[in-house]
């Protein structure tokens, strides 16, 4: 079956993209911004990816058009597939209709902390032998794609892994079902990590996506698992709406809880109490340390042993674009991070802090999400900020004004609406020692490599 999808380059669609490749489909796909990683995954798999979506993609003769959740109405190439009358069908239900229906599905929904979880649990279950599939928002370093089928576990070389672990996203599943994508997926393990107020365009408050978390609840079996954080009170509203299966809570003394932690990182996982072992790893903040409880807790519900999980994430790296380095030039360190919600900023801020100690961290930040461009979290930044030592702020296309918004930053704060001159402030502020943190959900114009480019010609 020929297969083009219509915004590939988003990590979910992109991961959909693999795994039709894989199932030997022929995938095509269209986008209107391309950059990596996802970018050069699809073509190194040899997927053709078309700028824009002009009408003439209609001659590849594709079987079925999957529609991603950012396409929406009046772009011409969807309204001549529903002008003709053509197959359509969005991501998630492809994906649940393909490849999920017999799978036992591992499910890991949160505002924070997804793709990180998904990661760990997937790696987990590959060093037990499982080989399981996945689907993730990020690229796992452990295994260097977003997405893959379930393979054949080495014990059983007769047939596939029944598993399959997918990052659950709250957000709406296309423009002709505004469900939540995790609706689709009926996980028998599932995860429910945080939960806070984000996704402002389609989501009028609070009490709206706990909706759609208890919607997800309502989905898992009885003899499934659901693994909750201990510590959020919305989570606690969501399974009193309604849980009709076991769940473990982690966090919190009564479940899954961290023990001693280390300068280095490595902290004890307790269970009720009780030391099950010590993850030996070089991640740092107490958000991966919750991160990885849930993974075990998840892992353990198929079959693995708390000690082969917590060897298996001694193991670990983080997903690409999870405070990555990028490089380090004229003694300057540059960063990649995702963050792009107060919670997320300062627990990233607060991680780097942890690392450098007292060394200048130079954090950029382009609030380039939906809820962020319209201004809903701007009073939490100055708090998720006060970590860092400067503030580079990028002002494009904001329905507010960072200068206004976050003048409790004081003379640390720097505004700029245009690329250029924030590219070259950020490099004239910079001294040796310093960490430039750049934080986006984007690819923020390649700001990383230009940055390592002009350091590097100043040494």
């Amino acid at each position: 079956m020929h297969i083009h999808i219509l915004g590939i380059c988003g990590t979910f669609m992109g991961g959909i993209a693999a795994i039709a490749k894989q199932a030997g489909h022929t995938v095509t796909g269209c986008d209107s911004n391309v950059y990596p990683p996802m970018s050069t995954q699809l073509e190194a798999m040899g997927i053709e990816l078309i700028q824009g979506f002009g009408v003439e993609q209609l001659t590849l003769g594709a079987d079925v058009y999957v529609v991603g959740n950012a396409i929406s109405r009046g772009k011409p190439l969807l309204e001549e597939i529903l002008n003709r009358g053509l197959p359509y069908i969005s991501g998630p239900q492809w994906l649940a209709e393909n490849v999920l229906h017999d799978k036992w599905v591992l499910a890991v929904a949160g505002t924070h902390g997804k793709t990180t979880t998904s990661a760990m649990l997937a790696w987990i279950l590959e060093q037990a032998g499982l080989a399981p599939g996945f689907l993730i928002g990020g690229v796992p370093q452990n295994f260097g794609v977003s997405a893959r089928l379930p393979g054949v576990p080495p014990q059983d070389p007769s047939s596939r892994s029944p598993f399959f672990v997918i990052e659950a996203d709250e957000y709406d599943t296309a423009f002709f079902d505004k469900r939540s994508k995790f609706v689709h997926y009926r996980p028998r393990t599932a995860v429910l990590n945080n939960l806070e107020f984000d996704h402002a365009d389609i989501f009028a408050d609070l009490a709206a996506i706990e909706t759609q978390f208890h919607h997800l609840v309502r989905t898992v079996p009885a003899q499934g698992l659901l693994v909750c954080n201990g510590r959020e009170q919305s989570i606690s509203r969501v399974l009193a709406r309604g849980c009709w299966t076991p769940y473990e809570a982690f966090g919190v003394a009564a479940g899954w809880q961290l023990g001693s932690v280390q300068a280095n990182g490595h902290f004890e996982v307790l269970l009720a109490g009780v030391v099950q072992g010590v993850v030996a790893w070089d991640l740092l903040g107490e958000h991966n340390r919750l991160n990885a409880l849930a993974a075990i807790a998840a892992a353990r519900h198929v079959g693995v042993s708390v000690t082969q999980a917590i060897a298996a994430l001694s193991g670990f790296h983080n997903v690409k674009r999870r405070m990555e380095l990028c490089g380090i030039a004229n003694e300057v360190a540059v960063y990649d991070d995702f963050a792009h919600h107060p919670t997320a900023i300062a627990t990233t801020v607060q991680g780097l802090r942890q690392k450098v100690g007292a060394a200048r961290i130079l954090a950029v930040l382009e609030p380039r999400s939906n809820t962020m461009k319209q201004g809903q979290m701007k009073a939490a930044l100055p708090a998720a900020l006060e970590q860092a030592d400067l503030v580079f702020c990028s002002a494009t296309n904001l329905s507010w004004d960072p200068a206004k918004d976050l003048v409790a930053l004081g003379d640390k704060l720097h505004n700029f609406s245009e690329f250029e001159p924030l590219l070259a402030a950020i490099v004239a502020a910079a001294q040796p020692g310093d960490h430039i943190l750049v934080m986006s959900n984007g690819g923020f114009g390649g700001i990383h490599q230009q940055l390592l480019q002009r350091l590097a010609q100043t040494g």
